[in-house]
C-alpha cells in the first residue's frame, strides 16, 4: 500500500498549494466545488461495506480439516450413526459461527474510523463562511478552525493565531505541535508545522487551512484503507490448516491401502467399504473445533484475571507464540505524561531559581496555557508575595511568553520559551551567585552544545530569562523582551516506566525479542532504551526505510531492534518484514498511527486508553498499560497452546496407531477387526475423554520458549507412538487369535478394550515431556479420561455390549488385557522423548537441572 497521502504537499508555500489544487484564498465556488465532489467523491475515509456472511461460511467451509469434519458426518449418517452425524455438525457450526461472529470486529473498525472526523465545518463558500458535511468538504476548500476542532482533512496551514494541534494518535508525539503558516523543509508529517491531518485535532487557538487531500487521498484515509484488506493468515489459523493436510494426507493413506487389501483378498464387499469408510471417519478429531474452543475460552477466562480482555479467541494462542513484540514507546516504555524533570543553570548544574522563575511565569501568564504549563505548576506551593502587573501572552510569532511581576517592591519581567529564540534576545547570563555575566559568542556556543546534549536524552527544554524593570512601569510589549539576563532551561519529560525494564527482561528470559518502533527522533528513543538499560542492537530510521524494497526491508529487521521517525505505513512494512522471515509478531500500540500494524501483525495488541480505532482493530487489549501484563499474557497463550498441543498428538498418533492396526489385521484376519459401528464407538469414547484437556496445567519448559504449530514434530510424535500402539495391537491379535482361539465377538471385544483402554491412559505418560511421575495432570482431566475409561468397559463387559456386537470374556482375557496394557504405558514413557524431538527432551532435562541447583 502506498502511503497515505503520499505527496508531501507541506515543502511548499501557500501560493504553491493554492496553483496545485485550483483554488484561491476566497475558496471555492459552490458550483466548482459541487464538480470536485462529484469527481472526487465524498470526504469519508472509508466507503460503505457491506458484510458478505455466506462469503465468510464459504471460506471456512474450504478448511481441510472442517471438510473433513464434515464427511466424516455425512459417512457417519449414511452408515445409520445418526447421533454421531448430529454432534459433528453442531460442534463444527457452532465452532464457525463464533469465528465469524468475531470477524464482526472489522465492521465495528470502520465505524469507530468514522467517528473520528468531525460531522460539520466551517468552509469558505462563494466568499462567505458555511458550515457544511465534512463529507462534501473537497481538495481547494479553506477552512475555519477553532481549539476543540478535529481536522476534517490533510491541509497545508494559510494563517494561525495560537494554534496547537495535539498529533499524539497520529505520530505518537505527546507534546502538542504549533502550527503556523509558512513553507516546511521537515521530511516527514511530526516535521510539519504548516501542515494539518484528518484526525488530529485542534486543542488552542486559531487556524485557517486549505484542503489538499480528503477522504482515501489523506493519511487517516490511508490508515482506514489497510484495515480493510485481508491480512495473511495468524499463527493458529495457519496450524489448523497445516493439521487438516496432515490428517487429509494420513486418511488418503489408510483408505487406499485397505481399499485395495480387501479388493485383492475379498473382492469389493460393502462391508468392507463400510470399514475403510469408519477408519476415515477414525482418524478425524471430531471433537477438536470443541477442545481447541473450550481450552482458548478457559485461556480468556484466565487472562481476563490478568486485565487482558481477548476480542479474538484464536489469538490466545498466537499470543503464546510470538517470538518477536513491536511496541510503541509513549504509554509502554515511558508514562505518555509530561513531567517537569529538573532544571540547569548555563553551565548545567541543577538550579531551584529556574524552576521558581518558571512556576511564577506559569502562574501568571494568559492566553494559550500548554501541557508544559501544567507540568510546571504540578506540586507549586504558591507564591503569595508576587502579583500580575502585565503580561505578554504566548504566540508562535515570538515562541515564547512573558509577565510583568512585583513583590511591592521591584517589578521584574519574568519571559519563558524556545531555547533557540530566546538566546538571541539575552545579553547576559545569570551565575551561580545571581550576578550576570556577559553572554558572549563562546559562552554562547557552549550553551547551545548543553541544549543540544539535553535535546539528545529526550528531554524537551524551555529557557527562562528575567529583566529588571522601572518601578513605575505599568504595562509590557514584545519590544521589552530584550537585553535580558539569561537564568538557565527547564526540562521536561515523558518520564520511563520503572516496571518497563524488568517486563522486558521477562520477556526476553520467555524468547520474545523486544522491538521499540516509535514516531519520536533517534536520540529521544535511544535515551529511553539506555535509561532503561534495555537489551537492543542496531536503529533503523524512516527516512531510510523509504528507500528500501521490501525484500531489502526484510533482511535488516532481523537484526534491528530500534526504528525511529517511523511512519504509520512503515510500521505495517516493518510487521509484515517480520512475518516475511518466518516470525510470529505481537504489536502494541494506541494511536491511530498504530492501527495499520496492529491490524497487520499476528496478535494486534492495543490498551483501554487507546483510540478507538486502535482498540478495534487489536485482537487483545490490556486494561493496564504494562508490558509486566503482556508478559503475563504470553504465558497463558503457551498453557493454552500446549493443552491444545495434547490433545492433537493424542488424536493424531492414537487414532492413526488405531486405524493402522484394523487396516494391517484386514489383510491377515479373516474378519475385520472391529465392525464399523464398533470403530465410531471406540473413536466417540475416546474423544469424550480427553474433554477435560482444556483444564490441564502446562510444565514450566513448556511456557519457556515460543511454540507454533510444527507439522513435521506432530508427524513425527504420530509416527513413532502410532504404530509403537499397533505393535502391541498386533501382540493382542495373535494372543487372542493363536492363543486363545477366541470367537468373533470375543475377540472384537478384547480388543475395544486394550485399544480405548491405551488410547485414555496414555495421556497421562504424553501429555507431558518429564517423566510421567513428575508432572500432576489436573483432577478434572483425571475424572474425564477415568470416567470415559470406565464407561468404555461398562459398554464392552456388560450385557449392553450385546447392541453393538460385543460378546463375554474370559478371566484369563482381561489379564492378558491389563499386562498388555502396563507393558505398553511403559514402553511409551521410554519412547516419548524421542517422538517429541530432541529439543523438547533437552529443554525438560535442562529445566530439571535448573530447579534441581536452584536454591
Amino acid at each position: 500500500m502506498a502511503e497515505a497521502g503520499g505527496s508531501s504537499f507541506w515543502l511548499g508555500d501557500a501560493e504553491a498549494a493554492l496553483k496545485e489544487v485550483q483554488s484561491s484564498t476566497e475558496g471555492l465556488s459552490s458550483a466548482e466545488a459541487a464538480a470536485r465532489l462529484q469527481r472526487q467523491g465524498p470526504n469519508l475515509s472509508i466507503a460503505e461495506r457491506r458484510s458478505n456472511v455466506l462469503a465468510k461460511l464459504a471460506r471456512r467451509l474450504a478448511e481441510p480439516l472442517i471438510a473433513i469434519l464434515l464427511i466424516a458426518a455425512l459417512v457417519s449418517g449414511i452408515t445409520g450413526d445418526w447421533q454421531s452425524c448430529i454432534v459433528i455438525v453442531l460442534i463444527v457450526f457452532c465452532s464457525i459461527g463464533l469465528d465469524i461472529f468475531q470477524e464482526q470486529k472489522a465492521e465495528a473498525t470502520i465505524e469507530a474510523l468514522k467517528r473520528s472526523v468531525a460531522v460539520k465545518a466551517d468552509v469558505l463558500r462563494d466568499g462567505a463562511l458555511r458550515s457544511i458535511p465534512v463529507a462534501d468538504i473537497v481538495p481547494g476548500d479553506i477552512v475555519d478552525l477553532r481549539g476543540g476542532d478535529l481536522v476534517p482533512a490533510d491541509g497545508i496551514v494559510l494563517s494561525s493565531n495560537g494554534a496547537m494541534a495535539d498529533e499524539a494518535a497520529l505520530t505518537g508525539e505527546p507534546y502538542g505541535v504549533e502550527k503556523r503558516p509558512g513553507p516546511s523543509t521537515g521530511a516527514t508529517p511530526a516535521d510539519a508545522f504548516n501542515a494539518l491531518f484528518a484526525g488530529t485535532s485542534l486543542t488552542n487557538g486559531e487556524a485557517r487551512m486549505l484542503v489538499m487531500a480528503t477522504g482515501a487521498a489523506t493519511r487517516f484515509g490511508g490508515i482506514a484503507a489497510s484495515l480493510e484488506e485481508q491480512g495473511p493468515p495468524a499463527a493458529f489459523e495457519r496450524g489448523v490448516h497445516a493439521l487438516g493436510m496432515l490428517i487429509l494426507r494420513l486418511t488418503g493413506f489408510l483408505v487406499l491401502f485397505v481399499v485395495l487389501a480387501q479388493l485383492l483378498r475379498h473382492g469389493l464387499t460393502l462391508e468392507g467399504f463400510l470399514f475403510a469408510v469408519a477408519l476415515a471417519v477414525g482418524l478425524t478429531p471430531e471433537l477438536l473445533p470443541m477442545i481447541t474452543t473450550v481450552t482458548l475460552a478457559r485461556g480468556g477466562e484466565r487472562m481476563a484475571r490478568l486485565k487482558v480482555v481477548v476480542k479474538r479467541l484464536s489469538a490466545i494462542h498466537d499470543l503464546g507464540a510470538i517470538d518477536v513484540l513491536c511496541t510503541d514507546k509513549t504509554g509502554t516504555l515511558t508514562e505518555a505524561r509530561i513531567v517537569l524533570s529538573g532544571s540547569f543553570r548555563a553551565d548545567g548544574a541543577d538550579s531551584a531559581r529556574v524552576t521558581d522563575l518558571l512556576r511564577r511565569n506559569s502562574r501568571f501568564a494568559r492566553g494559550v496555557r500548554s501541557g508544559l504549563d501544567a507540568a510546571a505548576m504540578e506540586g507549586a506551593t504558591g507564591d503569595d508575595k508576587w502579583s500580575l502587573v502585565d503580561d505578554a501572552p504566548f504566540d508562535f510569532q515570538r515562541r515564547r511568553a512573558a509577565v510583568l511581576v512585583t513583590d511591592g517592591k521591584v517589578r521584574q519581567l519574568i519571559a519563558k520559551g524556545a531555547p533557540e529564540a530566546m538566546l538571541d534576545l539575552c545579553n547576559a547570563v545569570e551565575q551561580a551567585d545571581g550576578t550576570p555575566a556577559q553572554l558572549d559568542g563562546a559562552a554562547k556556543a557552549r550553551i547551545e552544545k548543553l541544549v543540544s546534549a539535553k535535546g539528545g536524552e529526550g528531554l524537551r527544554l524551555l529557557a527562562v530569562a528575567r529583566r529588571d524593570m522601572p518601578s513605575g512601569q505599568a504595562a509590557i510589549s514584545p519590544a521589552d523582551e530584550t537585553d535580558m539576563v539569561l537564568v538557565g532551561f527547564a526540562a521536561f519529560m515523558d518520564p520511563p516506566k520503572a516496571s518497563a525494564a524488568g517486563a522486558v527482561a521477562r520477556l526476553h528470559a520467555a524468547g520474545v525479542r523486544v522491538k521499540i518502533i516509535s514516531g519520536d527522533a533517534r536520540a529521544v528513543v535511544e535515551h529511553v532504551v539506555g535509561a532503561l538499560k534495555l537489551p537492543s542492537h542496531g536503529v533503523l530510521e524512516g527516512s531510510e526505510i523509504d528507500h528500501m524494497s521490501d525484500a531489502a526491508l526484510a533482511r535488516r529487521v532481523g537484526s534491528v531492534d530500534l526504528f525511529a521517525r517511523i511512519s504509520p505505513e512503515q510500521k505495517r512494512r516493518i510487521v509484515m518484514a517480520l512475518r516475511h522471515r518466518g516470525h510470529t509478531v505481537g504489536f502494541m500500540g494506541d494511536g491511530i498511527n498504530d492501527a495499520p500494524a496492529i491490524h497487520a501483525a499476528d496478535v494486534g495488541i492495543s490498551v483501554d486508553g487507546g483510540t478507538d480505532v486502535a482498540r478495534q482493530a487489536a485482537d487483545i487489549i490490556l486494561l493496564a498499560p504494562e508490558l509486566g501484563v503482556l508478559a503475563d499474557g504470553v504465558a497463558e497463550g503457551r498453557r493454552t497452546y500446549a493443552n491444545i498441543m495434547k490433545y492433537v498428538r493424542m488424536g493424531t498418533s492414537s487414532n492413526f496407531g488405531n486405524m493402522l492396526s484394523m487396516a494391517a489385521a484386514s489383510v491377515f484376519l479373516p474378519f475385520l477387526p472391529l465392525a464399523p459401528l464398533q470403530v465410531l464407538l471406540n473413536n466417540l469414547l475416546y474423544d469424550l475423554s480427553e474433554i477435560g484437556i482444556p483444564f490441564d496445567a502446562a510444565d514450566a519448559e513448556d511456557l519457556a520458549h515460543p511454540k507454533t504449530w510444527n507439522m513435521k514434530s506432530v508427524l513425527r510424535f504420530t509416527l513413532v507412538m502410532g504404530p509403537l500402539s499397533s505393535v502391541f495391537d498386533m501382540l493382542t491379535f495373535a494372543w487372542l487369535q493363536l492363543g486363545l482361539h477366541a470367537p468373533v465377538a470375543s475377540f472384537r471385544t478384547a480388543w475395544f478394550v486394550e485399544s480405548i483402554a491405551t488410547q485414555i491412559l496414555v495421556i497421562f505418560v504424553i501429555r507431558t515431556a518429564r517423566p510421567v511421575w513428575s508432572s500432576r495432570p489436573d483432577r478434572v482431566l483425571v475424572a474425564s479420561s477415568l470416567d470415559g475409561l470406565a464407561l468404555a468397559l461398562l459398554l464392552a463387559l456388560t450385557p449392553l455390549g450385546g447392541f453393538v456386537g460385543f460378546g463375554p470374556l474370559e478371566p484369563v482375557a482381561l489379564a492378558g488385557i491389563a499386562a498388555i496394557t502396563a507393558v505398553y504405558l511403559g514402553m511409551a514413557e521410554l519412547l516419548k522423548r524421542f517422538a517429541l524431538g530432541p529439543q523438547e527432551g533437552v529443554r525438560a532435562r535442562a529445566l530439571r537441572r535448573l530447579r534441581s541447583v536452584r536454591p
